[in-house]
């Protein structure tokens, strides 16, 4: 499919539909209550299932928003770097975000 979008044989668009498999994989491993990781990672920490479910959520979906946009930007520009450096940028972004509502929750 990515020949077909792409005839010139770039490597870009390739690389871009492969990690947005990858991406979409690892969310739903992440977000899934029946995944074996998840179910094992609440029995080796000891805590309820479905509440580490609840837990992964939030993580999961900014991480998938971040993602998200870069791979929209992706399907405009073709650009592998603009792609990542968008998702970084609003990655970044978010992390400054939660820290700085975790300190003024604080004070």
């Amino acid at each position: 499919m990515a020949q077909a979008i792409d005839p010139t044989g770039s490597s870009e668009v390739v690389v871009i539909s492969l990690s947005a498999t990858l991406a979409g994989s690892v969310f739903g491993d992440h977000c899934s209550p029946i995944s074996d990781t998840t179910v094992l990672s609440s029995a080796g920490s000891k805590c309820d299932h479905i509440e580490h479910v609840y837990t992964q959520l939030p993580y999961a979906l900014m991480v998938a928003f971040c993602a998200f946009s870069g791979y929209v930007v992706a399907g405009f520009t073709k650009s592998l770097g603009l792609s990542f450096g968008t998702a970084l940028v609003l990655l970044v972004a978010a992390a400054f975000i939660i820290n700085f509502k975790n300190k003024t929750e604080k004070a």
